[in-house]
């Protein structure tokens, strides 16, 4: 006797009882694949909403026709200071408008990029 209760000469090699019944100790299942890519767990901290209105700042005042001489003068006039508390430079203001212009890209080109998912043949097993 095996452990399934059949007498192992009662078998044939396919696996069919001598009586006619067929017997079998494996369950089917169906085996597939699925592939999916996905580039939102990129990691964004966002802006805080000093570094927003500090940027709406700037943006409002290059839109007015300053330069980023004037619009660093004008900031340090008012007692703002950069994220890190130093005072502004003109290419302090350059960076903050380049920075948030190639982060928007990043977000908008590759963070919200969608890519099909590929699913596989199902087969049962």
């Amino acid at each position: 006797m095996t452990s399934t209760g059949v007498h192992p000469n009662s078998l044939n090699s396919d696996g069919m009882n001598l009586d006619g019944t067929y017997f079998t100790t494996t369950i089917p299942f169906v085996e597939f694949n699925i592939q999916f890519q996905t580039n939102s767990l990129i990691y964004d901290k966002g802006y805080s909403i000093r570094q927003h209105m500090i940027y709406s700042l700037i943006l409002l005042m290059k839109e007015e026709g300053l330069g980023y001489r004037r619009i660093s003068k004008k900031l340090n006039q008012w007692g703002i200071k950069t994220h890190r508390g130093c005072e502004w430079f003109n290419t302090s203001v350059s960076s903050v408008l380049k920075i948030k212009h190639e982060r928007d890209l990043v977000n908008e080109q590759i963070r919200n990029q969608h890519f099909p998912s590929k699913v596989s043949k199902f087969e049962v097993n």
